[in-house]
């Protein structure tokens, strides 16, 4: 952990003068030491406490020493208040000040499902750093983010927040948000431990009952690769997993995360977490509720105010030993010293907002907006804009001049008058180019009334081309936003009909916080573009993407399905003793639909066209005598035979026909980024440790045996191109050893 700190005191200290008196100099641990030698029992419950920005806020409990982290102080004079006041009490204990940074502070970038699309670890990296900038202007020193939940069911709200389905490619992408918050000044915090996208029918909140073997091999690579990239915190899922709450689970919450993955950073209860231990029917009161969560391993308890109210009492009385607490908090206490807080002053509010929206930023939000886009349909190449061709655009749609929605949800402080529309960035787009531009939505955002229909479908008819922007609202997607369907809201596909039924050509842009069920949409609009809910410069984004500005790149980072009954719809499933054959009733699927899903995983069109070479196998003996050190290399030619210069986005799966367990059918390992001028042949090299070839047993020992193996390379999921190799000895990593958690 020390080692961690010092990483986050380089990253913040471009951003924040540090003011470093001499005692710093004094070893970090006898100052910890030092300062619980003082302390009440009062007072390190107080440190285990975080609060919320409430309209009832006693603000004497910040002098008391009541208080070690507080959530919502969402501007530089809230934030220095708050200190100020925490830093008069008794001990003069500086505080942990945290706020979901999800996509951004002011600057809104892309949800984070939208910025998996760009598959590119080095722009997620860059984005978080930039969000963590500009959080750490204003006193924010700890984002609850990232979310490394694997999202395998899109009827879940919360999938916006993650990084899509597939393990590897979380894990990737949640590293570098971890790297990227440190970067900018941020602690970070991996969410929800564990098993929380798992919930029953999508619902947020329900129960989760995930086997060992799914728990290791799906939903924890994911946190361990942030753990092995320097996450600062852990926080516990709100939900019971196998009939045990999370926060109150001494064996995930020490056995697992703390011993087996080797995790000595903070733990933080979810939003009430403690609280609703009573309500999971674990706990009778608040204080057994305290007990049985600081027991099993966690360290602060978040705005249910229940550690501060029983801890104390509890050490007392002999229920929970006083060294239980002082573990916790010198937790506390480390991080605090590894960001800094004891060596500098309270935040200077004078400046900090200049520091926000800063043409930088919105720059690197631009980018970002575009990386995610994904084109899923171009019948006829009619996008890009041809300016020859084209001389009036009809915009329509409820959701192409909705500021606040394309915002969207766990927005930090962005405002909507920030942000530039999709409407406005195609007015200024279009007038580069001569174009004329007429907006009729149709209808408003809920879309429940044809009255305004007449005008979209008379703009239509007068234009060359049509820009249809529809889809969910923000308020479709976040926490506390399930949904039992995945249909837009209100009569847009009707509208739809109408404007394709004058004949004029179509460019769908879609808009949301996940894929949703398009019917006829792929009949009626030549080309659909999949937008998400693209930020601040999203609108400008999207603009110079439709316009050939920008050539679209972004994958899915989930398996877009024709219809909600699929789901959850994986790419990643096992073969089944009697695989899918179209046509055949008894074979797994259904009798009214393709098991298979509309896109698959990975998949994204181009302006131009790739072509993938047969892959080679560098390594096509692997393992002899080399144990986990082992290292698969794999690489493949790619083309770009189009007419512009693109990014390819090859992929690497694979897969292990025969085993000792049924294995899925394959599994991402690997991406390359090739950006290929027309006409020229890149390589996409891959290198894959030995370790990932593995699988978990229950008791999560990692097994790589030994046998036949195939590497199959290409633009997405279906990849058809593939290669054999062997693996010659197999090995075993016991639960916790070095060969387990690398």
């Amino acid at each position: 952990m020390r080692r961690l700190a010092r990483g986050i005191v380089r990253g913040i200290a471009g951003a924040v003068l540090l003011i470093v008196p001499a005692r710093a100099a004094e070893p970090v641990e006898h100052r910890i030491e030092a300062l619980l030698s003082r302390m009440t029992l009062e007072e390190k419950a107080g440190q285990l406490t975080l609060i919320s920005h409430e309209p009832i806020l006693d603000l004497d409990s910040f002098r008391r020493g009541e208080v070690g982290a507080v959530i919502n102080f969402n501007n530089a004079g809230l934030v220095a208040q708050a200190d100020r006041l925490a830093r008069s009490s008794r001990l003069g204990i500086p505080l942990l000040v945290g706020l979901d940074i999800v996509h951004g502070y002011r600057t809104i970038f892309p949800l984070p499902l939208a910025m998996a699309a760009s598959f590119d670890a080095g722009l997620v990296r860059r984005a978080a750093a930039a969000q963590g900038r500009e959080s750490a202007a204003v006193g924010l020193n700890w984002t609850f983010s990232p979310m490394a939940d694997v999202a395998r069911d899109l009827r879940w709200g919360r999938v916006v927040e993650g990084l899509g389905e597939d393990p590897w490619l979380t894990g990737r992408l949640t590293a570098a948000q971890v790297e990227g918050f440190r970067d900018g000044g941020l602690a970070s915090t991996l969410k929800h431990f564990a098993g929380y996208s798992a919930v029953l029918g999508g619902r947020d909140y329900d129960a989760t009952f995930v086997a060992p073997t799914e728990l290791h091999d799906l939903h924890l690579p994911p946190f361990r690769d942030g753990i092995r990239a320097g996450a600062d915190a852990v926080m516990t899922a709100l939900t019971a997993l196998n009939g045990v709450p999370t926060t109150a689970d001494l064996a995930l919450m020490t056995g697992l995360l703390r011993r087996q993955m080797g995790f000595s950073g903070l733990v933080v209860a979810d939003w009430q977490a403690v609280a609703s231990l009573t309500n999971h029917g674990v706990a009778r009161d608040g204080a057994e509720a305290a007990r049985k969560a600081l027991l099993a391993g966690v360290d602060m308890d978040m705005t249910s105010g229940l550690f501060l109210r029983h801890l104390p009492e509890e050490v007392r009385a002999g229920r929970i030993p006083e060294s239980a607490v002082d573990e916790a908090v010198r937790r506390v206490l480390r991080l605090k010293f590894g960001l800094g807080l004891f060596d500098r002053p309270v935040i200077d509010t004078a400046g900090a907002d200049e520091k926000l929206l800063r043409p930088e930023t919105r720059n690197l939000a631009r980018e970002a907006a575009r990386a995610s886009l994904v084109l899923l349909q171009n019948r006829e190449d009619l996008l890009p804009v041809n300016p020859a061709k084209v001389r009036r655009i009809a915009v329509v749609g409820p959701f192409a001049d909705s500021a606040w929605d394309q915002v969207g949800p766990h927005e930090g402080a962005g405002q909507e008058w920030d942000t530039v529309t999709i409407l406005a960035g195609l007015r200024e787009r279009a007038a580069a180019s001569g174009i004329a531009i007429d907006f009729a939505p149709g209808c408003g955002r809920v879309c429940d009334s044809r009255a305004e229909f007449s005008e979209a479908v008379a703009a239509a008819a007068r234009a060359d081309l049509v820009v249809a922007v529809m889809g969910e609202p923000r308020d479709r997607s976040g926490e506390g936003s399930s949904s039992a369907t995945l249909s837009w809201p209100g009569l847009q596909h009707e509208l739809l009909a109408a404007v394709a039924g004058t004949g004029k050509p179509v460019a769908l842009v879609v808009v949301g916080g996940r894929p949703t069920e398009l019917g006829n949409a792929l009949e009626q609009a030549q080309a659909v573009l999949m937008a998400w809910l693209p930020g601040t410069e999203g609108g400008p984004a999207v603009a110079e993407t439709l316009f050939g500005d920008a050539n679209p790149s972004g994958r899915l980072p989930v398996s877009w399905p024709r219809r909600v009954g699929q789901l959850p719809l994986t790419y990643d499933v096992l073969p089944g003793g009697r695989p899918h054959i179209p046509g055949s009733r008894w074979t797994m699927g259904y009798v009214d639909e393709s098991p298979l899903p509309l896109f698959p995983f990975g998949y994204g069109l181009s302006y131009t066209r790739f072509a993938y070479g047969e892959p080679e196998v560098v390594t096509p003996h692997l393992g002899v005598g080399d144990r986990y050190d082992a290292v698969l290399e794999v690489r493949a030619a790619v083309t770009n035979y189009g007419t512009r210069a693109g990014r390819a986005v090859a992929q690497l799966y694979l897969s292990q026909p025969v085993a000792g367990r049924s294995r899925p059918k394959r599994l991402l390992k690997g991406v390359a980024l090739l950006d290929l001028a027309s006409g020229e042949t890149g390589t996409a090299s891959f290198r894959v440790p030995a370790r990932d070839l593995g699988y978990h047993e229950p008791d999560g020992t990692l097994v790589v045996e030994a046998g036949a193996y195939r590497a199959h390379v290409g633009g997405d999921a279906v990849a058809t191109r593939n290669a054999g190799f062997t693996v010659e000895t197999g090995w075993r990593g016991p639960p916790g050893s070095d060969e387990a958690r690398r």
